[in-house]
């Protein structure tokens, strides 16, 4: 078969246009509707996927899990820019590798039917790592090579519909996948964006006629990496990627730790109970809504006043991240003390959020693209999403080091504990499915004692309140137990262990955890559609396992489930985590103005003027 090679001289829309739109908007689906439940299914269905139920992920994991991935996800552009530039060509290059994405989704589709889930996981995130990433560099460069000089004016146009689509796409699938992780399960939640992958292959695949297909250049691409000018270029650009790739650790934990702390608040807003996930859907809500509101109102106001240039517009949107991970900062303060507050405070760093992400992700590409010669736009494409892929790896570097080391046991096991000598006083043991350790009645009796305050208050008492009550109590080493409470449903009481250090592998411990209130159903369009329990819950009656043990001391108070454990946790949880990244992000944003300021002096010369 042979295909066009060039555009023909019509003014009109190029007929290949559709396809891609359409590929485009169902990729997107695909993608940002697995990626919205990734982190929910990770600390909450994984371990319970085999026939087996294993130890479940921390968020610190989890968080750390995602982030490498999503870091893989931008890095493996570099890798189909290659491809396609030197030996394939776009269109093949895209094709093999949505194909390859198919098989991926398919992999997390089918978890838990076959072998181990966590394999399974590993092998299908991969895959659309490689998938996803490699089409990344591909599929605009592959609108751009649509269009000739009898119709570029329409370029501008189709990319505000192809940015449409891809923020349509991932609301919608943000939205709905949660829904169907909560209700019908894992199977479904990712088996769905697997259907829409396909759908999206089968789209592109019909419009091969259409498409102008230019062929790969051989080794100009290698060529051109050689050159001196795209080392200046890159040069001048490196310490722009790096107060991005900043930016990108902050903002992409929307899909990580934002979630993990919606779990915690009352998520009625608008009289609808939306799910965790499902305020991601928010993010692209406001892009579509901001980049109008920024590009007609906000820029020509501030600009009355203060020339805006791309890299004003860039140090203004790092500033603006600051205050967004601040409120999430606060929110999160808010929870520690035991509040629940409502969802209102996420909308408002969701909006800020994004403000953001318009000022800063939007305006650094188009500035990139206007300092790299032509010959090396695809070039700099792939070190923008680079940038990407070094923020996350940055926050799964963060999530990694924070990580205190757990003593895993399993039934009938024992370890021998501090000394490394079995059988003496400090081992740890499991006894009907408890960690049993040197100081388990002293935590028994504290959970007791916290209990008693639940069972007359009717709620977990403050830090303030609960260690007095545990105060008689030491353990076997001679000093007090710790009692936090980590928010409105959950404490947690722990000695610092044969070590006497706090937040390591031997501190012992128990968390007390309310149960969450039963899901009612509503008159909501969607409710009518689901059964009458989660998926969750039906999993476990299936395996056999209580969803809730220790009785507070009243059967008509919720039972407290006790988990006793040994090690794990973070070193950085709470409001400390979130403070953290803001104080980075303030001191990235106060450095980026001698940058910008520098680099106003002294700046390679753009061709495409």
């Amino acid at each position: 078969m042979h295909y066009r090679t060039s555009p023909s001289s019509t003014t009109g829309m190029p007929s290949g246009i559709p396809h891609i739109v359409g590929n485009e908007t169902a990729e997107r689906f695909s993608f940002y509707g697995m990626k919205a439940v990734l982190a929910v299914f990770m600390i909450k269905y994984l371990h319970l996927m085999n026939d087996t139920p294993g130890t479940a992920m921390t968020t610190a994991e989890a968080t750390e899990k995602i982030h490498t991935w999503v870091g893989w996800v931008y890095l493996t552009p570099f890798f189909g820019a290659l491809l396609a530039d030197i030996f394939l060509g776009k269109y093949r290059t895209i094709i093999i590798l949505s194909l390859v994405y198919c098989v991926g989704h398919a992999a997390l589709a089918f978890m838990g039917t076959q072998g181990d889930a966590r394999w399974w996981m590993t092998a299908g995130l991969m895959l659309i790592a490689l998938g996803s990433g490699g089409i990344k560099p591909c599929v605009s460069a592959h609108v751009g090579d649509q269009f000739g000089p009898g119709n570029s004016h329409l370029l501008a146009k189709i990319f505000n519909w192809f940015y449409f689509s891809i923020n349509l796409g991932a609301m919608l699938s943000a939205l709905l996948t949660p829904w169907l992780m909560e209700w019908y399960g894992p199977h479904l939640a990712f088996g769905v964006p697997g259907v829409l992958m396909a759908l999206a292959t089968l789209v592109f695949w019909m419009g091969r006629n259409r498409f102008i297909h230019v062929p790969a250049g051989g080794m100009r691409f290698l060529k051109d990496l050689g050159k001196k000018e795209t080392w200046k270029t890159l040069l001048f650009l490196a310490p722009l990627y790096l107060f991005l790739a900043i930016f990108w650790s902050l903002f992409d934990q929307t899909g990580t730790t934002l979630i993990f702390q919606a779990q915690d608040m009352d998520r009625n807003l608008l009289g609808t109970h939306w799910l965790p996930s499902q305020l991601q859907s928010l993010n692209s809500l406001f892009v579509l809504a901001f980049i109008p509101i920024f590009t007609y109102l906000i820029y020509p106001a501030i600009s009355k006043i203060w020339k805006l240039t791309p890299l004003r517009k860039i140090g203004i949107g790092l500033f603006v991240m600051v205050i967004g991970f601040s409120v999430v900062a606060v929110t999160q303060t808010l929870i520690d003390s035991g509040q629940t507050p409502n969802i209102i405070w996420q909308v408002v760093a969701y909006a800020l959020l994004t403000s953001s992400e318009v000022m800063v992700s939007i305006v650094a590409l188009e500035f990139a693209y206007t300092q790299a010669p032509r010959n090396m736009k695809s070039l700099v494409m792939c070190f923008y999403l680079g940038s990407v892929a070094v923020g996350n790896f940055f926050t799964a570097g963060i999530n990694n080091h924070i990580q205190v080391p757990a003593i895993t046991l399993e039934d009938r096991q024992s370890h021998a504990g501090f000394d490394q000598l079995a059988g003496t006083s400090d081992d740890i043991t499991l006894k009907e499915g408890e960690i049993h350790s040197p100081c388990y009645q002293q935590l028994k009796e504290s959970a007791d004692a916290i209990k008693h305050i639940y069972h007359i208050k009717g709620e977990l008492p403050s830090n303030q309140n609960g260690s007095p009550a545990m105060a008689a109590v030491t353990d076997p080493w001679g000093n007090q137990l710790r009692y936090t409470r980590l928010n409105s449903r959950t404490a947690r009481i722990s000695s610092d262990g044969p070590d006497q250090q706090y937040k390591t592998q031997w501190d012992l411990g128990v968390t007390l955890t309310l149960p969450e209130p039963p899901k009612e159903k509503t008159d909501s369009w969607a409710d009518t559609f689901r059964p009458d329990s989660t998926w969750l819950e039906r999993r476990k009656q299936t395996l056999g396992l209580e969803t809730s043990k220790n009785v507070s001391g009243d059967d008509d108070q919720p039972r407290i489930q006790t988990n006793y454990y040994a090690g794990g946790g973070s070193q950085m949880e709470g409001a400390s985590y979130f403070w953290f990244f803001t104080k980075l992000m303030l001191a990235t944003a106060i450095i980026f103005i001698p940058y910008a300021i520098y680099y106003k002096k002294d700046k390679p010369q753009d061709d495409t003027k």
